[in-house]
């Protein structure tokens, strides 16, 4: 899927949400506690299985998911 590796979807984990690497770990989390303020450091110690590659993987992908999102 376009490069996002990273980027994982199982309808046995999360409802088949978009995950980092097949963990429970979806990436609206890791999007949502970006956009609050905390940085990649404090994301990874929160979150010691995370790698910064996933932290910015789910970024770019939600970045992705929205460009041609149109609202009515």
């Amino acid at each position: 899927m376009l490069g996002f590796d990273r980027i994982t979807f199982d309808p046995q984990t999360l409802g088949g949400k978009a995950c980092i690497r097949k963990m429970r770990i979806p990436v609206s989390l890791i999007v949502n506690l970006a956009a609050n303020g905390m940085t990649t450091a404090e994301i990874l110690e929160e979150y010691p299985d995370l790698e910064t590659a996933d932290i910015e993987q789910a970024l770019h992908y939600a970045a992705w998911a929205v460009e041609d999102l149109e609202m009515d």
